[in-house]
């Protein structure tokens, strides 16, 4: 009985922890369920705010009253998003066995969320579900019916819809499914005589006009046509050379997807094999819409890269690619353009032909080399915990991921600065200016109104007016970016110390931003300041260059050039090796404050605030992942490897970290 007891004493701290990852998963799961439920519902919510002519239901050629309508429309779009959540358990459960019971449990929610967010199923207001139901018809054939017979039937119906799809028919042979490869060449032909039967003129035209490359209504060589021929197009190539070319090149991608498709199948990778075959269709249509797209989302299935930090970023580009436009992904110039117009057809031949997915057979497919993290450390107030996902890690980050998200959170940054312009609760240019006088008003209370007396003696003196107008407009984001990239290479326990900080101010800011536009001194009429940078301006009809549409010249509090350029300073003081470098790296911040006040671009109080967002963010870091991580010296050498092993763990006081920053 004792040792029976004892026996129950040993298991329940396992029983405890057993049950704890249970329930976290189980909250999780609810959660992930009730986001994707409010997704549909939001996509649904969609369908009355969509204009007529968009709507699948258009009156110019449906015979239908204005309600019947409204019900075709309502019908379209819930039986679309009944077909997404159908498409998004099959996909879960095509996933390759084996998987954890967090990853069964989760992946069905998860791809249904991901399926709701992405511009395919976005489109359907007014495409209904002319996107969904072909991918949806393979993945049925493929992995949720039983026979090849049945499952061969089902892909011919949905290439009967996206003729390219008969590629399935070939990776079906090649996987020894011949019976099914056959079936799916007999359900293509009995739905394409019946179609011909029944709609002799419209069965015409699909199969000559839009097989030709002119799309349903659109010209092919719009930004939305993501095929290899659409562009060919785009990049100014016509007649025979192009037809060659795009003969040539779809035969390439055929081949070589192809060949990758069935080695993914034999390794058994199915619902990655299906993907890239989807992928080849997709780039080798002649027409290929983006709301037909869903093969590139697939694609997410494959595992990528031998580190652990290696596996997110395939998944995010994906995902990235597949629900954003790409103009957040890609800035809008020029240069950019060949690759903004065809972001999503280059993701469909990158998973078709180029990325090197791990074979299952691989020793880093289930366990990939893991991330090194610091000794864990407690909370620094018991009732904010620390973040789970916020470990301190002291390896480098992936870089593609790392520009990937700093490109999509800078393009978000832009997009809610420019959001408070004025619209909303901000009220537009008389409430911004009222704030100025407001400011204007404390910092003469205070005494501390010299930005005008500064703003004259700079015009006055010419050269300083140049060396700060060069400043202002040059070193903003070429400092950071420098900081970061220093960090990244040299230090990259820091790196991720010093950039969630720096991700912490820039949020904060854009709530100063939304909740109290300000019009900087250079904008205040009735004030006299001279604008430098960019000379006299009409308020009403204001030109900044091409910045007059991308920026919100009302976002001055708090000042983010004083803060970027304080967060810059700090950063180096605290981790420049070198007294010289120290004192360059907070001579920074005061020539950008010198800068924003000379040049009229901030009032003083805005870099007050600047002061404050950073240093919130700094706290925030420490509050919600700990003190900054530290490595040992040299942890390949035996000796500091042990004393890195015996060293104490790091608290969250300040008299412990002094402890951590020791040799080990």
């Amino acid at each position: 009985m004792a040792n029976g007891e004892h026996g129950a004493a040993r298991d329940a701290p396992g029983t405890e922890r057993t049950g704890g990852t249970e329930a976290r998963i189980a909250a999780a799961r609810v959660a992930l369920w009730l986001f994707a439920a409010a997704l549909a519902v939001r996509q649904a919510a969609a369908v009355p705010r969509t204009p007529h002519a968009r709507r699948p239901t258009d009156p110019g050629s449906w015979p239908l009253t204005r309600s019947g309508e409204q019900v075709l429309g309502w019908a379209s779009a819930f039986g679309t998003l009944a077909l997404v959540v159908v498409l998004g358990l099959v996909a879960a459960r095509a996933l390759p066995r084996p998987v954890s019971r967090r990853t069964s449990l989760l992946a069905a929610p998860v791809a249904i969320g991901l399926l709701m967010l992405s511009l395919p199923v976005r489109d359907t207001p007014h495409l209904g579900q002319t996107g969904v139901i072909p991918v949806l018809l393979v993945l049925l054939g493929l992995f949720a019916v039983r026979g090849e017979r049945t499952g061969g039937l089902l892909v011919g119906v949905g290439a009967a819809l996206h003729p390219a799809l008969l590629l399935f028919a070939v990776l079906l042979w090649r996987t020894g499914r011949g019976k099914a490869a056959a079936f799916t060449g007999v359900g293509f032909a009995l739905c394409a005589a019946l179609a011909r039967a029944a709609m002799r003129h419209d069965s015409w035209t699909y199969w000559i006009h839009h097989l030709a490359g002119a799309g349903p209504g659109a010209h092919p060589y719009a930004d939305g046509d993501q095929s290899l021929h659409g562009m060919l197009l785009r990049l100014g190539l016509q007649g025979p050379l192009e037809t060659g070319l795009f003969l040539a090149l779809g035969a390439a991608v055929v081949l070589a997807g192809l060949r990758r498709a069935v080695r993914y199948a034999n390794d058994g990778q199915l619902l990655l094999a299906v993907a890239v075959t989807g992928c080849v269709v997709a780039a080798v249509s002649p027409t290929s819409w983006r709301h037909q797209l869903l093969w590139v989302l697939l694609t997410a299935a494959g595992r990528v890269g031998t580190r652990r930090s290696d596996r997110y970023v395939w998944p995010v580009a994906v995902v990235l690619v597949s629900t954003l436009p790409a103009t957040m992904l890609l800035p809008d110039m020029p240069v950019t353009e060949p690759l903004r117009a065809n972001a999503v057809l280059l993701a469909a031949l990158a998973a078709a032909v180029a990325v090197p997915f791990l074979p299952r057979t691989h020793p880093r497919y289930r366990a990939p080399l893991p991330t090194e993290y610091a000794a864990p450390v407690p909370a620094r107030w018991r009732r904010v915990p620390l973040i789970p996902l916020r470990r301190r890690a002291l390896t480098r980050p992936n870089l593609l991921l790392e520009l990937l998200l700093i490109r999509v959170g800078y393009a978000a940054y832009q997009q809610v600065r420019l959001a408070a312009t004025g619209g909303t609760i901000s009220g537009g240019r008389a409430v911004a200016e009222h704030h100025g006088e407001q400011i204007h008003a404390i910092e003469r209370f205070l005494h501390i109104d010299i930005e005008h007396r500064i703003n004259h003696a700079v015009v006055r003196a010419g050269r300083p007016e140049e060396f700060f107008d060069f400043y202002y407009t040059s070193f903003h984001f070429a400092v950071p970016l420098g900081v970061l990239a220093v960090l990244y290479a040299r230090r990259p326990a820091d790196y991720r110390w010093a950039r969630s900080a720096l991700g912490f101010a820039t949020v904060l800011a854009l709530v100063g931003f939304w909740a109290y536009p300000l019009a900087p001194p250079r904008l205040m009429p009735d004030l006299g300041f001279v604008d430098t940078v960019h000379g006299v301006q009409d308020f009403t009809k204001p030109d900044y260059g091409t910045l007059t549409e991308l920026t919100n010249q009302y976002a001055a509090m708090p000042s983010l050039h004083f803060g970027w350029s304080l967060w810059c300073g700090l950063v180096v003081a605290v981790l420049a090796p070198k007294g010289w470098m120290k004192a360059l790296g907070l001579l920074h911040p005061l020539l950008t404050l010198s800068a924003v006040v000379a040049t009229g671009n901030h009032w003083l109080l805005d870099a007050v605030g600047g002061a404050a967002v950073v240093g919130a963010g700094f706290g925030l870091t420490h509050l919600l992942s700990g003190p900054r991580a530290h490595r040992p010296r040299d942890a390949n050498h035996p000796r500091e490897a042990v004393a890195g092993a015996q060293a104490p763990p790091v608290t969250g006081t300040t008299k412990d970290a002094a402890k951590d920053r020791s040799p080990r």
